[in-house]
């Protein structure tokens, strides 16, 4: 990763066990976790003991399943200095609650070169604290990923070594009894050395809340769209310029039982519209703030959902390597921006 002009984007650098990395995560964000998040209602709501009984079942499955995101999750309570069963907690939050501040929107290009952009909208307070993580794992591929404060990578944009982009959308699937939380799954997937092992890593454990991957990888021209919850998964292929807006789109009945918001509904809306305009773009249409509904760009104060538009990715998918552009919230040239493998 290199940095080309000042950022509100903090950069990061991890490297050992799962546990170290992820008290190094930890107390990277450990200031803006206590400056924004345990005041927080969502905080409050997420680690109330109604839910502990939820907590434990998903943190004995990942312990079992995927013991070295557990690790991690241990090592970024001990770096946040919080309980850990707080930290796993708010780690399940798309997995315990539907109406978490999380949203996105992502542009999906495929062609010889598949291009992939992304707007990361989060919680207003975590602007300027959100950071780029560089992770070297002792056993694994190295990544790139944008944290949040508190929560371990997967749940928003990365790439690794092996040449996976993932990019992760909210879904709001109500009436899930969770098994395992999407994050943790999510971050299982940034230790898969291909496409097709993460593709069939979601097939068979998505028993958690809902979440949408875009992924791609390097040397391999598909782009892959793949809702997954509540015990569901659809994998698709794009075929042509599409958007996705943090609803389920293609999970057939599943996709009845979700939550979506005004702007969910209004950025799909706009994102369609722009592309069926002939606009292909994809800096240009996350950058967006026109249509007649919520924009695509979030910068409000008073965001309904709580939630703006703190970075936005690039990821060009090419035949042997993988590059990525970040822009934080106003910059119009890139502010980080690097490639796997490294030349």
């Amino acid at each position: 990763m290199s940095e080309v002009m000042a950022s509100e984007l903090g950069s990061v650098t991890a490297r050992g066990t799962p546990r170290q990395i992820g008290r190094t995560l930890g107390e990277a964000g450990r200031e803006a976790v206590r400056e924004v998040l345990l005041g927080a209602d969502y905080w409050q709501a997420v680690t109330a003991p109604a839910h502990a009984g939820a907590v434990e079942v998903m943190a004995d499955n990942l312990k079992a399943l995927f013991p070295s995101v557990w690790e991690e999750l241990q090592g970024l309570a001990e770096g946040l200095d919080l309980p850990l069963e707080q930290v796993v907690a708010w780690n399940c939050r798309g997995d315990l609650m539907s109406n978490v501040p999380d949203g996105c929107t992502t542009v999906q290009i495929p062609g010889d070169v598949p291009v992939i952009g992304h707007n990361e909208d989060g919680l207003p307070g975590f602007r300027g604290h959100a950071f780029v993580a560089g992770i070297t794992p002792d056993d694994g591929p190295a990544l790139m990923s944008f944290c949040y404060p508190g929560s371990i990578p997967g749940h928003t944009f990365a790439a690794n070594a092996a040449g996976l982009v993932q990019a992760v959308n909210n879904l709001r699937l109500r009436g899930v009894a969770p098994q395992l939380p999407r994050m943790g799954l999510g971050r299982a997937v940034l230790a898969c050395e291909g496409l097709d092992e993460a593709l069939a890593l979601l097939a068979r454990h998505n028993d958690s809340g809902g979440f949408h991957m875009t992924l791609a990888q390097a040397g391999d021209t598909r782009v892959m769209s793949v809702e997954f919850g509540g015990g569901a998964c659809s994998a698709r292929q794009i075929e042509a310029p599409a958007v996705h807006a943090n609803h389920a789109l293609h999970m057939g009945a599943r996709a009845a039982e979700q939550t979506i918001t005004d702007s969910s509904r209004d950025r799909q809306a706009r994102g369609t519209q722009m592309i069926g305009d002939g606009v292909t773009d994809p800096l240009r249409i996350l950058r967006d703030t026109g249509g007649a509904g919520l924009p695509i760009h979030r910068c409000s104060p008073d965001d309904p959902d709580n939630e703006n538009t703190l970075a936005t990715a690039l990821f060009r998918i090419e035949k042997s390597s993988v590059e990525w552009r970040l822009h934080d919230q106003t910059s119009e040239r890139p502010v980080i921006e690097g490639r796997w493998p490294r030349s």
